[in-house]
């Protein structure tokens, strides 16, 4: 070899470095989770195509409560006009019961309040999206208003419509009438590729890897039940406890 250097004699010739070769080994166990994410969304994509089977017996799962044109907004010459608004900005409720009315404690008491409901907003970037829907018309019949942002802790734009009114609640059974295919095969192909993902602990490195970001309180971060503590979230004293109870 003379006075070269080993990673010199590596380089003319034609062996890999150390360092190439755990490069290479790292692109294609990245390039593996790539393809895994591919091959799991084509089976997301395959479920969701999936067609729907009508039920022989259809049946009520509760209530829905929408917004439909007044009597007399119907009647009006701009009936057609508000209507074909309605389909954009309409909203849809469900609940088990007719009444609407959710359970909120007030005063260490528990009292049943009607839910509120009311037609669609938009923010300040709705509005400005070249996807909106409205035409410039239908703009006019909104107004600007400001509104506090708990979340956010500062004052959020928002486009309201001036006009409410025009609009009454419908409540209607709300009537299952088909059912989604299920494919056994493709389920089972879905939970053993989601099987692996977990048991292998490959959902996190998959997410940064094609997403660029991955939360750890996620909804694919499941634990592996091959490795759940016996004693996680169990104090001290807990634990000597059963001890001293075990030795007794």
């Amino acid at each position: 070899m003379g006075n070269y250097t080993v990673d010199e004699y590596a380089l003319c010739t034609r062996f890999k470095s150390k360092k190439r070769k755990k490069r290479l080994v790292k692109e294609d166990f990245e390039k593996q989770l790539i393809q895994i994410r591919r091959l799991e969304k084509e089976l997301w994509n395959r479920r969701k195509d999936l067609p729907l089977i009508p039920l022989e017996n259809p049946y009520q799962k509760g209530w829905q409560r929408n917004f439909v044109l007044r009597e007399d907004v119907a009647r009006s010459s701009e009936a057609n006009f508000y209507r074909t608004l309605l389909e954009k900005i309409n909203t849809r409720q469900f609940s088990p019961e007719k009444s609407f009315k959710r359970k909120k404690k007030r005063k260490r008491r528990h009292v049943y309040v009607e839910n509120i409901q009311i037609v669609k907003e938009f923010s300040e970037w709705e509005w400005k999206s070249p996807k909106l829907e409205l035409t410039e018309k239908e703009k006019v019949h909104f107004y600007k208003r400001e509104r506090w942002c708990s979340n956010f802790k500062r004052y959020k734009i928002h486009y309201v419509f001036n006009e409410p009114w025009r609009y009454v609640l419908r409540v209607s059974p709300y009537m299952i009438t088909h059912t989604k295919m299920v494919d056994s095969d493709l389920e089972s192909e879905i939970q053993l590729l989601d099987n692996y993902i977990v048991n292998n602990h490959l959902r996190y490195k998959i997410n940064k890897l094609v997403d660029g970001f991955s939360h750890r309180w996620s909804y694919y971060e499941n634990e592996n039940p091959k490795e759940k503590n016996p004693i996680k979230n169990i104090s001290l004293p807990a634990l000597y406890q059963q001890y001293a109870d075990e030795m007794i």
